[in-house]
């Protein structure tokens, strides 16, 4: 069976099997290109419109992202695999990342470097294959991916060590001299071009090269080649240079400090195999070039406790050691050591003077002597420092090098913001591993086993817990995987379970010495998020939650974010590790009281229910009394100036709403719950997921009855009889029409008396009550206390009406709704009159009309994300093409709406079947 693969080495292109499927322009192929170079993870929003527009987007550039996700979403129904989904706070490629080149081509170099030369050699030439010509062509030009060509780079170079090992040296020397021609900075393919023609017997040609080379280094960069060039040339010189091995390409510099140098290596041990980090390690390698070309490079390395930092550098470091010919340095600062204090820079150049042979004598009293001492010292040289696990910038500054020879990598929780600042230091922020490596880290510790996948998700991928968790599966054959996952899979015993004998070798203790080093306003905050339900924060919560203005909320976060214990996905949007939230509440239950948990809870709901609120009056018609206004100022709201800033607030803060109304209701809070749960229906119109509704209707009436609200009470049940309404569920929510028509008998809510006609009328309609039906939704026009309700009354009497047959009345009720539903600018309102007028102008034998209404419903369906609209705007085109004759556009329409509808309305997947069945 052809499967579908996506092409970013080259025009970007999407195949079935080997047929391009075309997807459109340049938007498009950007979209598609975003979403697969991370295949599996979120892609943010604002990430997505900065890549697509750089700094000057369109004021639509949300809706423009929006309809070509819908675009994308179309075609790749029609393929096996890819999806696209929205994930909070933007949007997931879900697909294997093998069937994207890029992913194929690491995939194949991770192959070859531990493969003979034989088969690394074929394997490289394979990736280098999947370049069909410059990466990621036909996308706007403000889309950039260096990284790809960092790739290529190192695909061919790998690939040539591999045919050099070979003896390929002829081929080398025609493939190799004019890329050489072409950049004589490019040492590492000088340096293969030197070893072919060596070993072809053209020492002559090789020296040559290497003047060539030296010239223009000098010329453009002010010093000469790199160690391992002029190492080769020593070696041409001497006329022994040996065939390149397997161990490594950059041996050289090593061999000749063996043979009379005198290198300091302070490298403390490594991990037999990494794993993953690919994407890490060719960034260290890329800075590694920079030094060799004379650039002062210093790199700092961070990440959450526990992410793998320090194994990381140390393993590349013991790579690369042979680049650095006058050696390694190495420290641990202690920055984060639970039982030491952060050593003083003092200490440290003792420790490095030392190691530099000073004699402890010699070593000065005074720091700024000890400073002077060791950069005189390293001056010149080409040497590597590491520094592992520093604190603070200030920690650090010391001990960094003077000369532009030497590199310097630090690691650390924190960002250390304050060496990019001041000493032009380039930032990595060391994520967690890949699914399919973490799996590898577990199964080096334990060896396979059929769990090990959701061990690794349960582990949060994070490296520290990964190797905890095979540890454990290691110590003893009494202890079994699935016993483990049992154990990781309860929250409550999650952390527990990642602890091994000693109490320091647990992720709570990685994260709590964290937590101590925080400054204390910044701490407090973290301790508050640990109350605040749900899977992410921003500025405005957090404010709210703590009452402090939201700038200031925004530096504590973005404080946090800068020690690694959460980070910032995009902007404003703060997500902690799993792990880190489990830690969190724990935390928040130890050290807040009951009163301040409850308080934070109470904030939490108040921020909720009135940011809610707003954005639902900016989605559509707001039918009950409930106004939240008053709750907070408006610079303490997120802006929400329209409907696409409305939605896109409801898709990023669903996961949250759900939480915190979970958690109101556990509190006991039942009036803020069924309040939260009304304010929080409106979305249901960009949004139908069913179970999640039902769950939160049934939530909002138990906690409404909890309350003893009659009004709430009907609010929620009339919530219910509309979800049953849309999904056409059995009954269409009678029941609950009929008991809030009960209840509200003596109330004098006129809008709630008026919404219970409505779905009453509605309700009785959809089960062949016509009469009764057109009764009631008649007193609603007459009785609407607005022109909103007014507008849903003539809309519901009018399919009523169709459902009587009464075609003339019912166009004439449906065109007065939508003249309202444009008035009041209603959306879904606005492609829901469409629809419905489209089909009762096929009824009525209108097809022109028809198809003119349900092509801008749809239009305007896709530009909203309405998807259950969609679907059912599809349906209703395809009948109105038959209806016409055009057999094939009905059988696609139909189509498209079967494919929808398994989504969002699986019970109704068979009627739409049947009626394309009866076209084929």
């Amino acid at each position: 069976m052809a499967q579908t693969r996506l092409q970013l080495l080259g025009p970007v292109q999407l195949f079935h099997g080997d047929d391009p499927v075309p997807i459109g322009g340049p938007g498009v192929r950007g979209l598609l290109a975003l979403l697969a170079l991370k295949p599996g993870k979120v892609v943010g929003l604002d990430e997505i419109i900065d890549a697509l527009w750089g700094h000057d987007p369109p004021a639509t550039a949300r809706t423009i992202v929006h309809g070509n996700v819908s675009h994308l979403r179309r075609i790749l129904r029609d393929l096996d695999g890819p999806r696209i989904l929205t994930t909070p706070p933007g949007y997931r490629l879900d697909v294997e990342p093998d069937r994207i080149d890029v992913h194929r081509a690491r995939t194949l170099l991770d192959r070859a470097s531990v493969a003979g030369p034989e088969v690394a050699a074929a394997l490289l030439a394979e990736a280098l294959a999947l370049w069909q010509g410059p990466a990621l062509g036909g996308v706007p030009d403000s889309l950039r991916a260096p990284e790809l060509e960092d790739l290529r780079k190192a695909v061919h170079g790998a690939r040539v060590d591999a045919d050099l090992e070979l003896g390929r040296h002829a081929e080398l020397i025609v493939e190799l001299s004019p890329i050489v021609r072409a950049d004589p900075l490019a040492e590492r393919a000088a340096g293969q071009l030197m070893r072919a023609l060596y070993h072809a017997g053209r020492r002559g040609d090789a020296l040559e090269l290497y003047r060539t080379v030296s010239r223009a280094t000098l010329r453009t960069l002010g010093v000469e080649p790199g160690a391992e060039l002029r190492w080769l040339h020593e070696r041409v010189l001497n006329d022994d240079l040996p065939p390149l091995s397997r161990e490594g390409a950059h041996q050289g510099p090593l061999l000749a400090r063996e043979s009379g140098g005198s290198a300091i290596s302070q490298l403390p041990a490594a991990v037999p195999n990494l794993a993953g980090r690919a994407e890490e390690l060719a960034w260290l390698d890329g800075l590694v070039t920079r030094a060799e070309a004379g650039q002062t490079t210093i790199a700092v390395v961070s990440g959450t406790a526990g992410v793998g930092k320090s194994t990381l550098v140390v393993w590349w470091a013991h790579r690369v050691a042979s680049r650095f010919p006058d050696g390694v340095l190495f420290a641990s600062l202690r920055g984060f050591d639970p039982h030491h204090p952060p050593l003083e820079p003092a200490e440290l150049l003792t420790q490095f003077l030392l190691g530099l042979g000073v004699e402890t004598a010699k070593v000065p009293e005074l720091l700024h002597e000890r400073v002077a001492l060791y950069r005189s010292l390293i001056a010149g040289r080409r040497m590597l420092v590491l520094l592992d696990d520093a604190r603070t910038a200030e920690q650090v500054r010391p001990l960094l090098p003077p000369s532009a020879r030497t590199m310097t990598v630090v690691t650390s929780r924190s960002r250390l913001d304050g060496l990019a600042v001041s000493n032009a230091a380039k930032q990595r922020v060391l994520g967690t591993l890949a699914p399919d490596d973490a799996v590898a880290l577990i199964e080096e510790l334990a060896g396979p086993a059929s769990l090990n996948h959701a061990l690794a998700r349960l582990c949060g991928y994070l490296p520290l817990a990964l190797r905890i968790a095979g540890a454990r599966l290691s110590a003893g054959a009494q202890r079994t995987a699935e016993e483990l996952v049992d154990e990781l899979g309860n929250e409550r015993t999650r952390l527990a379970g990642l602890q091994v004998d000693g109490a320091d070798d647990s992720v709570r203790a990685a994260f709590d010495v964290s937590f101590r080093g925080l400054p204390g306003e910044v701490a407090e905050t973290f301790l508050q998020l640990g109350a605040v339900p749900g899977v992410m924060a921003g500025p405005h919560v957090v404010a709210a939650v703590a009452q402090i203005p939201v700038a200031e909320a925004r530096r504590r976060l973005r404080a946090l974010a800068a020690h690694n214990l959460i980070a910032e996905t995009e902007r404003d949007v703060f997500v902690p590790h799993d792990l880190v939230s489990l830690y969190l509440r724990e935390l928040a239950e130890q050290e807040l009281s009951d009163k301040d948990r409850d308080e934070v809870l109470g904030s939490t709901v108040r921020y909720y229910q009135a940011v809610a609120d707003r954005a639902r009056r900016r989605l559509g018609r707001v039918a009950d009394p409930l106004d939240f206004s008053h709750v907070l100022a408006d610079d303490a709201i997120p802006p929400l100036s329209g409907f696409a800033e409305a939605h896109d607030w409801f898709a990023a803060e669903w996961p949250n709403l759900l939480a915190v109304l979970d958690a109101a209701y556990a509190a006991g809070r039942h009036g803020d719950a069924w309040r939260l749960a009304r304010l929080a229906h409106t979305y249901r119109v960009a949004c139908p997921l069913l179970d999640e509704w039902m769950r939160m209707a049934d939530l909002g009436v138990a906690a409404a009855e909890a309350a003893g609200d009659v009004a709430g009470q009907c609010w929620l049940r009339l919530a219910r009889c509309e979800i049953a309404l849309t999904f056409e569920l059995p009954g269409f929510g009678l029941a609950d029409a009929e008991r809030a028509a009960e209840l509200s008998a003596a109330s004098g809510d006129e809008r709630l008396r008026t919404s219970v006609d409505l779905h009453l009328g509605r309700a009785l309609s959809r089960l062949g009550e016509h009469e009764a039906a057109i009764e009631r939704l008649a007193e609603a026009i007459a009785n609407a206390p607005d022109v909103t309700l007014r507008g849903q009354a003539l809309s519901s009497c009018a399919q009523a009406e169709k459902r009587a047959g009464r075609l003339p009345a019912a166009i004439a009720h449906q065109r007065a709704g939508l003249r309202i539903d444009r008035e009041l600018g209603d959306d879904d309102q606005v492609v829901a009159s469409l629809g419905k007028l489209a089909e009762l102008s096929l009824r009525a034998g209108d097809h022109e009309a028809a198809e003119r209404y349900v092509w801008e419903a749809i239009d305007l369906a896709i530009s909203r994300e309405f998807v259950a609209r969609e679907g059912t705007l599809r349906l209703t085109l395809g009948r109105v093409l038959r209806a016409r004759g055009d057999i094939d556009g009905a059988r696609e329409q139909l189509a498209l709406s079967v494919r929808i509808y398994e989504r969002v309305h699986p019970k109704l997947v068979g009627e739409v079947r049947s009626e394309l069945a009866d076209l084929q």
